[in-house]
């Protein structure tokens, strides 16, 4: 597989797109990077929860390894595009943008929950002051 597979297969993805951070590709899904490709272009990275990371490392050692340091521990899998076949790189990647996709609607959930939270305080505090007028 090419660096250029890997970003075909990326953007092949609902939503995809390439943006760039740290002198290197990277592939998003609402705002959410769940993919890039190493600045040596012989590598690509996909966030996988830590779980099927496991797998995909221990079913394809040579294919799969995690990322250095706590990026590594946080999901980060390294990708050896020179032994990657594309359905599983293809399978690795999709997990990788479901998983962003779905943290992205739960950082929304949460975000709108906060917001709801902060009007009722708001107008409790209002109900306070106009009684204490009263």
């Amino acid at each position: 597989m090419t660096a250029r597979d890997f970003r075909r297969i990326a953007l092949g993805l609902t939503d995809a797109i390439e943006g760039a951070h740290m002198g290197h590709p990277d592939f998003r899904v609402n705002g959410r990077i769940f993919a890039t490709l190493h600045p040596d272009n012989t590598h690509g990275m996909v966030k996988l929860p830590p779980d099927q990371q496991q797998r995909f490392v221990r079913e394809h050692p040579d294919m799969f390894v995690p990322e250095n340091g706590a990026w590594g521990r946080q999901g980060c899998t390294r990708v050896r595009l020179d032994d990657v076949d594309e359905d599983t790189v293809g399978e690795a990647m999709t997990l990788a943008w479901q998983t962003a996709m779905s943290l992205k609607s739960k950082v929304g959930s949460l975000k709108r929950s906060r917001k709801v939270e902060a009007l009722k305080r708001s107008r409790k505090r209002e109900d306070r002051r106009r009684s204490s007028k009263s």
